[in-house]
Parts: structure tokens; sequence; C-alpha cells
């Protein structure tokens, strides 16, 4: 059954911006080379803000992606990266990505906090702001 996956990353500086920006780059380029990778698409938001949407074609493809190669390096960087970070998970019949007003519904429903270690007073509750979702890219 296809598996979507959504992040939402808040850098917390602009000094992180440019390792941020070549992590993404990698990790991108691994998830369209990855076995069961159905679609994606990035959607910077303001503030250094930047939500991602995979669709898999099982969780366990997922599983595997997020657990190697530059998606695995990027994983503990943003510890000390992010001040916000959360994701949600679902599996869907469809094998179409998901429009982002539902990836938002969901976050804010379903999604849970991931760690961080400078937390802002947003994070813990997911009281971020309506994405702003008119720049929205394929990965």
């Amino acid at each position: 059954m296809p598996h979507v996956s959504i992040t939402r990353l808040r850098i917390r500086s602009y000094r992180f911006m440019p390792s941020f920006a070549v992590l993404t780059w990698m990790t991108t380029r691994q998830a369209r080379r990855a076995d069961g990778f159905l679609a994606g698409s990035l959607l910077p938001d303001r503030a250094r803000t930047f939500w991602t949407m995979t669709l898999w074609r099982n969780s366990a493809n997922m599983k595997r992606f997020i657990t190697d190669g530059a998606h695995r390096k990027a994983m503990p960087k943003l510890l000390d990266w992010c001040d916000e970070a959360s994701i949600v998970h679902w599996n869907q019949v469809e094998s179409v990505l998901p429009d982002w007003v539902e990836a938002d519904r969901r976050m804010r429903a379903q999604g849970r906090p991931s760690k961080v270690r400078h937390p802002s007073a947003a994070h813990r509750n997911l009281s971020y702001a309506e994405p702003r979702m008119s720049r929205a890219a394929s990965i």
C-alpha cells in the first residue's frame, strides 16, 4: 500500500543554511534513485522552514531510505540545526501525492515533534504558522 511521509523543518539560523542546502540536494538525489520511491515534493516556506512530501511503494521502502546514505548522514545534524522539526506518515490507497493542504492538516492532527536541542516555543505543540504553499517543487 502506498506510504506518505511528510516532514517539516525550521532551520534556526542562516549560518546552517549552506550545509543544509548541500545535504538537501544530496538527500533529494538519493530519494529519486531509491527503490520504491514513487513521487515527492519540496516546499520552501517562510522563515527558513522547509517541508518534504514523499510517496513510497510501502513503508519498508521509506524506512530503508531514511536509514541509508545522505539521509542518514543528515539526521544527526538536524538536532542542532533545527528549532522545529516534525513528521507524519500514513498509508493510502492512491499512488499520487496528496496536496499540501492535506499534508498540513495531517501534520497538525497526527504529526509528532522530532527531537531538537534548541526547540522554539512552537515546537512541542506544532503551533506553526500556516504554510505558504505556492512555492512547491517536484523532487
